[in-house]
């Protein structure tokens, strides 16, 4: 009788074996992800990374100080000028025309200096002849006083005579008339140093007047010479010079094209100094303080590495320096993380590199925590 349990001899016996190719691979990556992880972590804790960050550079702007045509335009586009070097010439025949006529106003002003100089020098020598003429007058009525005095002796003597009929009436008469028209005589002359002795008054008035007038004179010249001077001044600025060296922005002005006074002509970007913006978000800056070294990479020199410090935290946020600065007591409110503009200083920046830097470039900085 067979036994049914036995097992065929043409069944090979299957044995199955277990594959470890799968949990080591498993185990590698978990290492190393566990070691990836970990670094990672770590570096966060002690490090602070943006690539909202832009080269900035000192960008003067160019500025007409007066209204006018344009005569010449003496840069191109992206030009390199030095301190110093002529931008724009204005057509200075207005400027010209108004220095000419202050330089005359000033002449007519100091002319009036002289005027009133002399008049006063003359009144000064009427006051002299005034008191020559009391003097005079004064002379005059005393010789005009012994005539009265004489004349009054022989009215008495010949009234005397005439009573006796020693001397005609005629004769009497005419010692009377001498004696009345010296009378007369005598008022005359009181009466004219009356006047006179009014003249030192009027004279002195006349020469406080004059010397008055010298001061107003004066004070018209150094008007005048400020006119001049301002004359001079707006006829400089028919001539813009650039304030820095640097490079010419976009010329977007013409020759003839009329310029209003305090209207941005273009930029002068100046390549003496260049420095990162950086905007960290609010929540980077916990940690962050001034003097923290800085890991620089600029898109534009991807093979060149630069260092870099904080040297200082903007006293407000982006956003509130923007044209329409957000009003979260209005509207719906919708919580956005805010940037924080952080000013990074190069540190050894060679002179070479820092003059093809531009001024916008795109930039990745990692502040080192530590």
């Amino acid at each position: 009788m067979e036994d049914n349990n036995t097992q065929p001899e043409f069944f090979p016996e299957i044995k199955k074996k277990r594959s470890l190719t799968f949990p080591i691979i498993l185990a590698i990556v978990l290492v190393v992800g566990g070691i990836i992880g970990y670094r990672t972590y770590s570096y966060g804790l002690s490090h602070e990374e943006t690539d909202d960050a832009q080269i900035a550079s000192n960008m003067s702007p160019v500025i007409s100080k007066i209204s006018g045509y344009v005569s010449e335009v003496k840069v191109r586009d992206n030009q390199f000028v030095k301190k110093g070097d002529t931008l724009i010439v204005i057509d200075d025949r207005d400027q010209k025309m108004a220095l000419a006529q202050a330089t005359a106003a000033l002449g007519t002003a100091r002319s009036n200096v002289q005027t009133a100089i002399a008049s006063t020098h003359a009144a000064s020598q009427n006051i002299n002849s005034a008191n020559a003429a009391i003097a005079t007058a004064n002379a005059q009525i005393e010789a005009a006083k012994v005539n009265v005095w004489k004349t009054s002796q022989d009215l008495k003597r010949y009234a005397n005579l005439v009573k006796d009929h020693t001397i005609t009436q005629q004769q009497y008469e005419t010692v009377l008339a001498a004696k009345q028209s010296a009378d007369r005589q005598l008022q005359v002359l009181v009466d004219q140093k009356n006047q006179v002795l009014q003249q030192p008054g009027i004279v002195t008035s006349q020469t406080a007047a004059s010397s008055e007038q010298i001061g107003v004179a004066n004070s018209m010249v150094r008007q005048r010479e400020v006119d001049v001077e301002n004359a001079k001044l707006n006829l400089s600025y028919t001539v813009i010079l650039a304030s820095e060296d640097g490079f010419v922005s976009k010329v977007p002005i013409q020759k003839g094209q009329f310029v209003q006074a305090g209207s941005q002509l273009f930029s002068l970007v100046r390549d003496n100094d260049k420095w990162v913006i950086a905007n960290f978000k609010e929540t980077q800056l916990s940690k962050m303080v001034e003097g923290q070294t800085v890991d620089i990479e600029i898109d534009a020199f991807p093979k060149e590495k630069f260092e870099g410090k904080v040297t200082s935290f903007s006293p407000a946020t982006g956003s509130s320096f923007s044209i329409l600065p957000p009003d979260n007591a209005s509207g719906n409110f919708v919580k956005v993380v805010q940037r924080l503009p952080v000013r990074i200083d190069f540190v050894k920046l060679k002179p070479e590199t820092a003059k093809k830097l531009r001024a916008g470039m795109n930039v990745k900085t990692t502040v080192n925590l530590k």
